[in-house]
């Protein structure tokens, strides 16, 4: 049995309800989106989970810089343009009714700097009246550093635990995911490193505003992590 990453990471994620976050999305959109049109953007779209239960409502495109990510959710959504690019510096020349970035992705912009050329070039692809939805990363009073984390998922012929410590360098949140995957044919273990910039709350509202967006904030969000909420102008 060999596995590759992105599968090991749907498994690891298997928990999480995406079509009920899915569902919560769309009621949101529906309320808010004003450009007149169902095209949406999915950025830091991953294995393409979250575009299994929104296109079934939208046109809808994903954008990763994974290609391994992408690869995955290919398979599971075959019929839909998926882009690879990074979220922080691109231009597909179109414009859409909704773009959502989910699941914290927004967090590996790391700066500042770079979260503003992440939330600038959303906002470009947005049509007037069009919506901007980002499920935060931790605010740095959020964030709890020097915290172990284990995950487990566990089947007749497969055993996987994921386990990490966080940190925390100044304003970035650092951690090391170490896999141990046991199969019938023996256990392998791999380590991949991720970092996160922390952005408060006042931070993410500036920035938001800075890309010419009225914007709001759900404290409870999708999944309890909050929402950002930017919409566009009609007219702009």
């Amino acid at each position: 049995m060999k596995l590759s990453k992105a599968e090991i990471y749907d498994l690891m994620y298997s928990y999480k309800d995406y079509e009920a976050e899915a569902k919560e999305l769309m009621h949101i959109l529906a309320e808010r989106v004003r450009s007149g049109g169902n095209a949406l953007l999915d950025v830091a779209c991953g294995t393409g989970e979250h575009i299994i239960h929104l296109k079934q409502n939208y046109q809808i495109e994903g954008l990763d810089l994974s290609a391994d990510q992408l690869s995955e959710a290919r398979r599971k959504n075959p019929e839909i343009p998926f882009h690879e690019l990074d979220m922080t510096d691109f231009d597909l020349g179109k414009q859409f009714d909704a773009v959502v970035c989910l699941f914290s992705a927004i967090g590996y912009a790391k700066t500042p700097a770079s979260c503003q050329r992440a939330i600038d070039c959303m906002a470009r692809h947005l049509k007037p009246g069009g919506v901007l939805a980002i499920e935060p990363w931790f605010t740095p009073e959020q964030c709890q550093p020097n915290t172990p984390h284990l995950i487990e998922f566990e089947s007749d012929d497969l055993k996987i635990a994921r386990v990490n410590t966080s940190f925390v360098d100044g304003r970035i949140s650092w951690f090391d995911l170490h896999y141990l995957v046991g199969t019938p044919e023996g256990t392998q273990h791999f380590m991949s490193h991720h970092e996160l910039g922390l952005f408060t709350l006042d931070e993410m509202r500036a920035m938001l505003e800075k890309a010419n967006l009225v914007v709001s904030y759900d404290e409870e969000g999708l999944t309890g992590r909050g929402l950002w909420i930017g919409e566009r102008s009609n007219t702009l």
